[in-house]
C-alpha cells in the first residue's frame, strides 16, 4: 500500500525544516504535519494518503525527495487532489479562486479581511472597530473590560472609640443638633 523506504541511521535527520517550521525528526509525520499552522490532523491524513506515504513513519527518516513532495503537497492541495471542501479559504474576496493558507498567510489574511470590513462599514467591520463582539454573542454580562461593573464597594469602615467625655445635652429649650439630615421638612400643601 505505502511505498516504504528506510533510511540508516546515519541519514536520519533530527530537525526536518517543512512549510518554514521546524519539526523535530522523532514526530510521526502525520502528527509533525498537523503543527503546521493551517494544517489539521485529518488534512494531514488525507495530503499523506494521496501522495501515498505511511503516516506512521518518523519524518526524520524520510528521504529529501519525500520531504519536498510533502512540502508542495501542503502549499498546494488541489494538486494532489484533494477537494475544495478541505480549504480553508473558499471563494477568496481578492482572487475568487479556493485557496489553503498556512502560517503567516493566514494572519495576514484575516487581518487583511477585517480591515476590509472596517473600510466598508459593515456591521462586523463596525464591531471590530470598538471592540465588541462580532459573532453575535451576548455582551450583557460577559466581555466586559476594564475596572469592575456592578456594585461600588466602599473602604472598610474604622472602628469608632468610645469617646471620653459625656454627651452634650441640649439646652432647655434649645433645638437639638443637626445629626447629618440638613434637608427642610416637607411641606403639606
Amino acid at each position: 500500500m505505502y511505498a516504504i523506504q528506510q533510511l540508516s541511521v546515519a541519514e536520519y535527520k533530527h530537525i526536518v525544516r517543512i512549510a518554514g517550521k521546524d519539526i523535530e525528526g522523532s514526530k510521526k509525520i502525520v502528527v509533525a504535519i498537523s503543527q503546521i499552522r493551517g494544517i489539521g490532523h485529518n488534512l494531514a491524513q488525507v495530503i499523506l494518503e494521496s501522495l501515498n506515504v505511511n503516516p506512521n513513519l518518523r519524518i526524520g527518516f524520510l528521504t529529501d525527495n519525500e520531504i519536498s513532495e510533502v512540502e508542495t503537497g501542503i502549499k498546494n492541495p488541489s494538486r494532489t487532489g484533494i477537494p475544495s471542501w478541505y480549504f480553508n479559504r473558499r471563494k477568496d474576496m481578492d482572487t475568487g479562486g479556493n485557496n489553503h493558507l498556512i502560517s503567516s498567510e493566514l494572519d495576514f489574511a484575516a487581518s487583511s479581511d477585517i480591515e476590509r470590513e472596517k473600510s466598508v462599514m459593515s456591521w462586523r467591520g463596525y464591531r471590530h472597530m470598538f471592540g465588541l463582539r462580532v459573532r453575535g454573542q451576548c455582551t450583557r454580562t460577559t466581555g466586559r473590560r476594564g475596572g469592575a461593573v456592578g456594585v461600588k464597594k466602599i473602604g472598610k469602615a474604622l472602628p469608632t472609640v468610645p469617646s471620653a467625655q459625656p454627651a452634650t445635652q441640649p439646652a432647655a429649650g434649645g433645638a437639638a443638633p443637626a445629626t447629618g439630615n440638613t434637608s427642610p421638612p416637607p411641606q403639606n400643601q
